[in-house]
């Protein structure tokens, strides 16, 4: 049983069951005992591995197609370019290295990272120094000043705090927290009228379950605000779909997948994300591309020819490596399907590379 574990116990013992968001946020960021706060969760040596450690042409292409944008949208300067979680920076310094040829774009920028952890910071900062002069950090959106935004938001959504629904014979109830016999667990709270639900779920069966997630709606919200005001672009790529209508909350531990509540602080806590609950909280502000998965995304932006020009100069060995990341990228198996992206831009303007425009209600 971890520390937090028994704190978790204590706590709903004494003020009663907590929301799934409400142990989410609890588990990641508890400034003792969180999972971000307390471990380095990236790579072959952590819990998981994002695209960005799989390979430099993901960082690189994304990082061109908001590039591009920003020429299409007559080079602003000074512009905001911005990284949502950004790990270790090893997206970052990709983004970096593959922009220095686009005549004035790092002149122009001011870099903004946006971090909660103060361990993660520091690691970026040690990653980060020597690539650019003009680099902050931030601990939200929120402290990032306005401007001309250049976004990329990499598996940052899937771990934004949800709340879940499931639909009984008796109605929606919220699926809680609770603890028993010294241990966590589940529960459902009382019925819930049907309007405290999105009007999608309305239509669902008995034993659906939706997920909600306030802080994400809240961020794209922010974000296309930002552009709507004062012009930008942003690409966003999680695991998920347009949407949902399961239980996706899960958990990882040393690359493995453990029970949600096994352990509280030392596992990731993820839940796959609604696409169309970003939409929705952008499009009253600015434009929203089509959804397109990771696969087809990186196809567009050329990632067939960036991976044969990295492999020229490889021996046999590192050739291997570079077929099976660029594959761990790519294949539907693997990364490529299992992952989407979307983008947000000005209306009226143009999506950056890669994307196009969406035709569809997000709320069909």
């Amino acid at each position: 049983m971890t520390l937090l574990t028994k704190r978790l116990i204590s706590q709903v013992e004494k003020s009663g069951a907590l929301s799934i968001a409400e142990y989410m946020t609890i588990c990641l960021l508890d400034p003792k005992h969180g999972y971000y706060t307390r471990q380095q969760p990236f790579g072959s040596s952590g819990d998981f591995v994002t695209a960005p450690e799989v390979s430099q042409m993901f960082g690189e292409l994304l990082g061109l197609a908001l590039a591009q944008s920003w020429l299409d949208q007559g080079a602003p300067a000074p512009f905001i370019l911005a990284e949502l979680g950004p790990g270790r920076g090893t997206l970052m310094s990709d983004v970096l290295r593959a922009t220095k040829s686009v005549s004035g774009f790092q002149e122009a920028a001011d870099i903004w990272l946006v971090e909660a952890s103060p361990a993660l910071q520091d690691t970026q900062r040690a990653h980060l120094a020597e690539h650019h002069p003009n680099l902050h950090w931030a601990d939200s959106l929120d402290a990032v000043p306005d401007g001309p935004l250049f976004l990329i938001a990499n598996e940052f959504f899937d771990c934004m705090p949800i709340r879940q629904y499931r639909r009984t014979e008796l109605g929606w109830q919220e699926q809680m927290i609770t603890a028993k016999d010294g241990a966590l667990g589940f529960m459902l709270g009382r019925p819930l009228p049907d309007q405290a639900v999105p009007d999608r779920a309305r239509k669902l069966a008995p034993g659906s379950m939706i997920e909600t997630s306030a802080a994400s709606a809240a961020v794209a919200e922010d974000i296309a605000r930002r552009i709507g005001r004062s012009a930008g672009a942003a690409i966003i790529v999680d695991y998920g779909d347009w949407d949902s209508s399961s239980d996706t909350l899960q958990a990882v531990k040393a690359h493995k997948k453990v029970g949600a509540l096994d352990h509280p602080g030392r596992s990731d806590l993820t839940a796959h994300v609604s696409f169309s609950e970003l939409a929705n909280a952008a499009l009253p502000f600015a434009a929203v591309s089509e959804l397109t998965d990771q696969a087809s995304l990186l196809a567009a932006l050329g990632i067939v020819h960036r991976a044969q020009a990295l492999a020229v100069e490889m021996d046999q060995s590192q050739e291997e490596k570079h077929v099976a990341a660029f594959q761990r990228l790519t294949d539907a198996d693997q990364m490529g399907q299992l992952f989407k992206a979307i983008s947000i831009f000005p209306q009226h303007g143009m999506p950056p590379p890669g994307f196009t425009h969406d035709t569809r209600d997000p709320d069909l």
